[in-house]
């Protein structure tokens, strides 16, 4: 039996980016639904049910930020932004708005496909529950509260193990600065930056095998962090 096809919703009002996706995507497998303007894609979203959205921020009738909210009000799909606003500040508006990933255009096909199948690996997990989470020599047991390095335990303080476990959570998927310290360090904590900075810098001494140059814990500046899958 072959696997069912991922159903794409594709919200663009520019008939040339949706061609382009349109060919793109279905010689990858993929079945695409498309609506040109916010109001469609509001009604596409909750009628076809899709695997995953890709999303560009300037439709017609509502900005992309505030549909991105809407979804979020009803909807964990993923949400892959797709822009020609590439300034760090409209990427952290859009992922703290529910966004998963943010791309700016114009970008190549073999990029797109890598973060959709990482935004929908990452839903494929977040369903069924994974408490353990491999990655190169890293052993991460959420149950046992157990992480390894090449088989060697390590020993995390409290914070620096919520972080990762926050991570390997998202894996995959942009993290704001907000986002994290809201969620480790509480809704005060949104500016305290240099919290971050201190425990990621932890993280990364005990974790990567070059932490100047680190494989999984990726920063994306001005913008947050990234587990590296």
């Amino acid at each position: 039996m072959t696997e069912p096809q991922p159903t794409i919703l594709v919200i663009e009002d520019e008939e040339p980016i949706r061609k382009f996706l349109r060919v793109s995507l279905a010689s990858h497998g993929y079945r695409l639904v498309e609506s040109a303007d916010a109001a469609d894609g509001l009604v596409q979203a909750a009628s076809c049910q899709p695997d995953l959205i890709i999303l560009d921020l300037g439709l017609p009738d509502m900005d992309g930020v505030e549909l991105t909210r809407r979804i979020r009000q009803w909807s964990k799909v993923p949400i892959v932004i797709v822009s020609a606003r590439g300034k760090e500040q409209d990427k952290v508006v859009a992922l703290d708005a529910g966004a998963d990933d943010y791309l700016t255009k114009p970008f190549g096909v073999s990029e797109l496909l890598a973060r959709l199948r990482v935004a929908l690996r990452h839903t494929s997990k977040s369903d069924t529950g994974e408490a353990v989470f491999d990655l190169g020599d890293l052993h991460i047991d959420m149950v046992r509260r157990l992480i390894t390095r090449a088989g060697q335990p390590l020993h995390l303080t409290p914070n620096e193990y919520r972080l990762l476990t926050l991570l390997v959570k998202h894996a995959g998927k942009v993290l704001t600065h907000r986002q994290i310290l809201h969620e480790i360090w509480g809704p005060g904590s949104a500016l305290e930056t240099h919290y971050l900075r201190v425990y990621m810098n932890q993280l990364r001494q005990k974790l990567e095998a070059d932490p100047a140059q680190p494989r999984y814990l990726l920063t994306e500046p001005g913008v947050g962090y990234r587990l590296n899958v």
